[in-house]
């Protein structure tokens, strides 16, 4: 006689194990009315953080100063405040303002708007951030990458240079038109759309959008007059060899001396971060002693262009310049939406890094409301878009700001110098502006996180570089339509093409895993076990039907091969199907019959709730939802239905 077959043992074993299993009712959901679940869904979707719990058990008083409290944050800290948070934040304050004067004047000469504006959108935005904003870290003015879009948008059908009172006018309503989005997001608890906008997408479209703006700042390094109105990577490289002769070696000279000075500086500090004044004070520093140069060589009259007078004062009111007619407003609504879903996507992403290192909470709704509200009311103060920036907050963090008071300091500061400084910058060079705007958007270019999304995830990493190279070589515009189609794409493909998995038995146990993943697991004969993993819906329902019985057409196709006994059950384990809709209830109906025709019988396991309400709902005649065909468990089902076991026909005589 031969030796017993060991796997025979073992699954024998485990049949007995099994079949003395104690099998669990399956129960079906508590019930609730129509408008009990709406409610509970309503709530999930927009109010997930609960924010009405703190007023309860609270008393009429007490809920109107939290209700204060919750529309100004200022109210919560501001009691509390003390001489010592007050020395930190003057410090941090200052610090940020040197930072935000040079940045405010680059970054509107990259929106092709007058140098001014940019001071203007660091004074009046700050002040109203303090008030309704809930970041202590965060500070507010001009960011590169919402400024290069909304020029490149504009320049479209506008020019800055022909026509720059209405590109001003233009400017001024798509900003109102970004905050009025942005502060209805927040309104309207509709912070998830922004989640479209994925870290693979982000990456890509910042590394991509700062390799533009490097090359923008082309036409000030090397002092070119003629410069190409387009953003790509091909015109701009195109534009800057076929100009040759209007490169200018004083310009030249000059520019990559301060560019070498602030890349120096950038790299000083971020391997010192205590030394992060240096990198903090060497754009102004820049500045001041290219102003210096210029005003001493009368360099102007050398080959390298400056500034200009700037008219000095406080912002102008600019309501009587929003306009909401005529042949742009397409224009200005498609600009105004796309600045403002970047330029809030980049504040609340700053916000909840800082607040994730300090160890507080930052209300990205509430954050919504404040950005957005600081931008309309900016539209109408001489303001463009603004948002908080990573680089001076970062500045603003090692600073040690302790609050938003650190704001209302760079403003005052910002007003000084507006009110009294202004001549000053007459002779700035537009070079050294470049090199600034370099500088900071070098940081945009995020090595280590392209090379974590590349370990951990390769069809993210191909997003990224869709937008990255959509950006660089297509632009801006198209890029991020681009990036986010393919993440949409992605997503539609899960919920189209979900997995399926053949699940087998752990030796010694009655738990069941992925065959696949789980080596030593084995299948058990005469059923067949599947995992369905996501809501079965219309979207999905064609698929999953030809998808189980192609399972089954393979495995009893090795199972006549290997002249193993034939498929009786088919086990479906529910546990991770958390939705079904009608289509999804009639799946399991046309399973049924498919099964019946075979001489097989449809088992199903853990429906959970919404589920299992919907197919008892459904089967009025009990044929999928009868208690002998439902479990609790895997285990539970294959012990129970083991001694119903029909025996496996032969062809052998």
């Amino acid at each position: 006689m031969g030796e017993p077959n060991t796997s025979s043992l073992h699954c024998d074993s485990n049949i007995e194990r099994m079949v003395s299993m104690e099998v669990h009712k399956v129960v079906p959901p508590p019930h609730k009315s129509t408008l009990h679940k709406l409610k509970s869904r309503l709530k999930e979707t927009f109010f997930s953080d609960d924010p009405l719990r703190q007023f309860k058990g609270q008393s009429a008083k007490r809920k109107w100063m939290l209700g204060a409290q919750y529309l100004f944050p200022i109210l919560e800290w501001g009691p509390h405040y003390s001489f010592h948070l007050l020395k930190s934040d003057v410090v941090s304050g200052l610090t940020i303002a040197s930072l935000a004067i040079p940045q405010g004047i680059s970054y509107a000469k990259l929106a092709n708007l007058p140098p001014i504006v940019g001071l203007y959108s660091s004074f009046v935005p700050p002040l109203l951030y303090a008030v309704l904003g809930s970041s202590r870290d965060l500070a507010v003015g001009p960011v590169s990458i919402a400024s290069l879009i909304m020029g490149s948008m504009l320049r479209q059908e506008v020019s800055p240079v022909l026509n720059p009172m209405l590109f001003l006018t233009l400017a001024f309503t798509a900003t109102f038109f970004a905050g009025l989005f942005q502060a209805s997001l927040g309104i309207l608890r509709l912070g998830f759309i922004i989640d479209f906008l994925s870290k693979a997408t982000l990456t890509g479209f910042m590394a991509g959008a700062a390799v533009i703006v490097s090359l923008q700042q082309l036409k000030s390094l090397l002092g070119i007059t003629h410069f190409t109105k387009q953003m790509g990577l091909v015109p701009v490289l195109s534009s800057v060899f076929h100009q040759t002769n209007e490169w200018s070696w004083q310009t030249i000279l000059m520019g990559v001396s301060f560019l070498l000075v602030l890349l120096i500086a950038r790299h000083v500090s971020i391997r010192k971060p205590k030394l992060f004044w240096v990198s903090a004070g060497a754009p102004l520093m820049s500045v001041i002693l290219s102003t210096a140069l210029v005003f001493a060589f009368k360099a102007q009259h050398h080959g390298i262009s400056v500034i200009g007078k700037l008219e000095g004062g406080l912002n102008p009111p600019s309501w009587n310049m929003l306009h909401f007619g005529g042949s742009h407003l397409g224009l200005v609504l498609r600009t105004g939406l796309i600045t403002g879903i970047i330029s809030l996507t980049e504040g609340i992403a700053v916000g909840r890094t800082f607040a994730a290192l300090k160890n507080y909470k930052v209300d990205g709704n509430k954050e919504m409301i404040a950005i957005g509200l600081m931008n309309i009311v900016g539209s109408s103060t001489s303001c463009y878009v603004t948002t908080g920036a990573f680089s001076r907050s970062a500045v603003n963090n090692n600073a040690g700001a302790k609050t938003a008071v650190s704001n209302i300091v760079m403003s005052i500061t910002i007003m000084v110098t507006l009110l009294f400084l202004m001549p000053l910058f007459r002779y700035t060079p537009n070079v050294v502006l470049g090199a600034i705007i370099v500088t900071a958007v070098v940081g945009l270019i995020d090595i280590p996180t392209a090379y974590h999304i590349w370990k951990v995830d390769k069809f993210d990493f191909l997003v990224m570089l869709c937008a990255f190279f959509g950006v660089v070589f297509i632009g801006v515009q198209e890029g991020l339509a681009i990036a986010v189609g393919i993440s949409l794409f992605r997503i539609l493909m899960q919920v189209t093409r979900p997995k399926t998995a053949l699940l087998g038995n752990l030796p010694g146990s009655d738990i069941y895993r992925n065959l696949e993943h789980y080596k030593e697991a084995t299948s058990v004969p005469g059923f067949l076990i599947l995992s369905i993993e996501a809501p079965i819906n219309f979207a999905n329902t064609t698929y999953l039907n030809e998808r189980i019985m192609r399972w089954i057409e393979e495995v009893e196709s090795e199972d006549d091969a290997k002249n193993h006994q034939s498929i009786q059950y088919v086990v479906l384990d529910l546990s991770a199907v958390n939705a079904v809709d009608t289509s999804g209830v009639t799946l399991f109906k046309e399973l049924k019959r498919s099964l019946d025709v075979k001489g097989a019988e449809l088992v199903l396991v853990n429906p959970v709730g919404e589920v299992m309400e919907k197919l008892l709902r459904a089967d009025t005649g009990h044929d999928i939802m009868s208690p002998e065909r439902l479990y609790l468990t895997v285990g539970e089902a294959v012990a129970s239905l083991q001694s119903a076991m029909k025996a496996p026909t032969s062809n052998h005589v």
